[in-house]
């Protein structure tokens, strides 16, 4: 084997293993996260990773850059399938399919979605993108929606309220409604304001 063949597999087995370590330590800080620990620690990222908190902070340059990371892989969880739903179909139908899909969406990913909104105010990049996921939700809830371009721009964003993650995890942790009835209480909602108008 030349030099440089073996130089070249020396670094290809360097990168492979920093990649497999990154991920190791990102992967560990969503398991904290969806274990309940809305914002851990390097340390406990570390410990939960069974790295060196060196590891930790050689492969990324601080808990913002974790966290970028971890949003890549976990952007592939949280698929909103709120827009595949047909627009034909009768408005009450449409509302309880859009109410049931984002109930799944939210329920999934509670954690995360806590854990993003505690951190997004001292986190630049968590608030970009926070704010990219809640654009990416209001266009589908239109497109499965289209009755709510004739309706007034406040009762509009009432109904997007309705449709938050932050309303959901109101009826469900605040008010300890269970999956089932939080539901029945959004959509009830949303047929008031379609009703009303």
């Amino acid at each position: 084997m030349s030099d440089s063949v073996s130089t070249t597999a020396k670094v290809d087995g360097r990168r492979l293993r920093s990649d497999r370590s990154r991920r190791v330590i990102v992967e560990a800080m969503l398991q904290l996260i969806d274990g309940g620990n809305l914002v851990p620690t390097a340390q406990q990222v570390a410990d939960h990773a069974k790295v060196g908190i060196r590891s930790v902070f050689r492969h990324f340059e601080d808990m913002e850059a974790i966290f970028a990371t971890a949003d890549e892989l976990w952007r592939n969880d949280f698929v909103d399938k709120t827009g595949d739903v047909d627009s034909k179909l009768p408005l009450e139908q449409r509302i309880a399919e859009v109410v049931a899909k984002l109930a799944r969406l939210y329920e999934s990913n509670s954690n995360i979605l806590k854990s993003t909104a505690t951190r997004r105010w001292r986190s630049a990049f968590l608030k970009q993108n926070y704010a990219m996921y809640q654009a990416r939700i209001r266009k589908d809830i239109q497109k499965a929606l289209p009755e709510l371009a004739q309706l007034s721009p406040p009762r509009q964003e009432a109904i997007f309220a309705t449709l938050s993650f932050e309303c959901w995890d109101r009826l469900r942790d605040h008010q300890s409604n269970s999956a089932d009835d939080s539901i029945a209480a959004l959509t009830d909602m949303l047929e008031i304001l379609f009703a009303a108008a």
